[in-house]
């Protein structure tokens, strides 16, 4: 007797987005131009372009927090089979993850439990608004283990590192269980096993039949198992096509020659510190700019350095390089002034002696870190923000005075950002606004430089007129220190690397 043969049931309808002449302004910035496009769950899709192409706010789109600016034209529709969605109904078909969202918890110091973190992705809501149930909470542990975060579930969320962050939010996204994933530049900052991590969750996501867009600058960031790329250049879609044929769209070498003007951004040539450098000393010897002497540092009561010895020396720059939560960023922060050390351990700074307000000190070196961005989502124009680098405050407490405004103006135009100098900073994208930045660390003309991360989320043209900068910069006599996870990513003369792993710093040769 043949066994009964089970009714096949007819497979779950699934999401699907249509775009039509949909444009989308953003303060004076038009953002996004009649974009039009037909995205399937068949595929599962890389969005490119460079900075300022509209990556971040076709997401936006997709994710249903940004809605087309009205133009009389255009059609946005959300169809799960032959049914048409309301907005607040897609909303729990797709989840959205990227520097944006990790920056508000930050700015906003939401520092939930990470297994409470993660279950607000259930109900789609940025804070826990409801009892977890036992249900709930079995899922959202079986998420965290999947993750590799089972070991941090009681851990607040603002103790973690960055990349850490990065993989408990995408924790988050992925508990609801939702068709679509909007990842946003998501392998920045993620060091080489947080990547493997992250491609292993991804991988599995796809066995499910979860979709993506995945906006990247990078090949390598482009998660593996993607089919399909969406390139946007100035707004505007410029294909929509394989990812075998689009190979050549993720980098353009011929924008890489000239990725800034080469004016000079000062009116005094002496005061340029990208200018050609004065003839050394030879009999010159390097004096000692910042020493650390038993240094340790504990961050929200847990360690993250012991008894480190470390000393920067004018003319060298350092290569700060370790795995996620090594303590990089830490260490960075230390040389600012924005850590001290535990007690017993000393800093020592050059010119500036104990008791020295530490405003000062900080009015002398530049730092750049992606909290610094974090911290600049308040309402100033790009000018004002440029200009409070020759103060070291977050934005000004005063009127900015001419001279203020016109080395604001200088730097503005030397990294090409003129135009947006009336601009907020939710109105750039986040490789703008990482070069307003560079433009607030340089404004003082700094002697020493910190750079945290400092060419994530920079497309290839940017990234590579970056590194000539900070290449001239330290012909010049900038001492500089970078905290990085890719070698690649050092400019040329970085000759010294300092590892931090297991709390303890090892000078390394590079």
């Amino acid at each position: 007797m043949s066994p009964r043969r089970q009714p096949v049931r007819p497979a779950a309808a699934r999401l699907e987005f249509d775009l039509e002449h949909v444009s989308v302004r953003r303060g004076r910035q038009w953002a996004l131009r009649d974009v039009s496009m037909h995205l399937t769950p068949a595929h599962r899709f890389a969005l490119i372009g460079a900075n300022g192409s509209g990556k971040t706010q076709l997401l936006k789109l997709l994710a249903t927090d940004v809605w087309p600016t009205p133009t009389g034209r255009e059609r946005l529709e959300f169809r799960l089979g032959s049914r048409v969605l309301v907005p607040a109904e897609a909303k729990a078909y797709v989840a959205y993850v990227g520097a944006e969202l990790q920056d508000k918890y930050a700015r906003y110091d939401w520092n939930l439990r990470v297994a409470d973190l993660v279950a607000t992705g259930l109900h789609g809501t940025d804070l826990l608004l409801a009892v977890v149930t036992r249900s709930q909470r079995v899922r959202v542990r079986a998420m965290l283990r999947a993750c590799g975060l089972g070991t941090l579930a009681d851990r607040p969320f603002l103790s973690l590192s960055y990349g850490q962050k990065r993989i408990a939010l995408l924790a988050r996204a992925l508990v609801r269980r939702p068709q679509w994933l909007l990842l946003d530049e998501f392998y920045n900052g993620l060091d080489r096993q947080y990547r493997r991590r992250v491609d292993r969750v991804l991988a599995a996501a796809r066995r499910r039949g979860q979709a993506w867009v995945a906006a990247a600058h990078r090949r390598e960031d482009i998660p593996p198992g993607t089919t399909r790329v969406i390139a946007l250049a100035g707004g505007r879609l410029e294909a929509v096509t394989t990812l075998r044929r689009a190979a050549l769209l993720a980098t353009n070498p011929a924008r890489d020659t000239e990725a800034y003007r080469t004016a000079d951004p000062t009116a005094d040539p002496t005061a340029d510190p990208t200018a050609d450098p004065p003839a050394a000393s030879p009999t010159a010897a390097p004096r000692v700019l910042i020493r650390l002497a038993e240094v340790d540092l504990f961050v929200d009561y847990r360690r993250v350095l012991c008894g480190v010895n470390w000393e920067l020396r004018a003319g060298e720059h350092w290569g700060v390089i370790g795995a996620n939560g090594a303590g990089k960023s830490s260490f960075l922060k230390l040389l600012y002034g924005d850590l001290s050390p535990a007690l017993g351990g000393r800093i020592e700074r050059a010119g500036f002696p104990s008791g020295t307000p530490i405003e000062r000190w900080k009015r002398r070196v530049g730092y750049v870190s992606p909290e610094l961005q974090t911290d600049y989502r308040i309402d100033v124009d790009l000018r004002e923000l440029v200009a409070s680098g020759r103060h070291a405050s977050i934005g000004l407490n005063e009127p900015p005075t001419a001279a203020d405004r016109r080395a604001a103006s200088r730097w503005l135009e030397f990294f090409d950002l003129s135009a947006l100098a009336a601009a907020r900073p939710r109105e750039l994208s986040y490789g703008q606004m990482r070069r307003a930045l560079f433009a607030r660390a340089l404004v003082g003309n700094p002697r020493i430089l910190l750079l945290d991360e400092p060419l994530t989320g920079l497309d290839p043209a940017q990234h590579a007129g970056m590194r000539r900068i900070l290449e001239r910069l330290m012909r010049r006599g900038v001492a500089l220190v970078i905290a990085v996870h890719h070698l690649a990513d050092l400019p040329a003369g970085v000759e010294r690397l300092l590892k931090l792993h297991r709390r303890r710093a090892e000078p390394l040769r590079p």
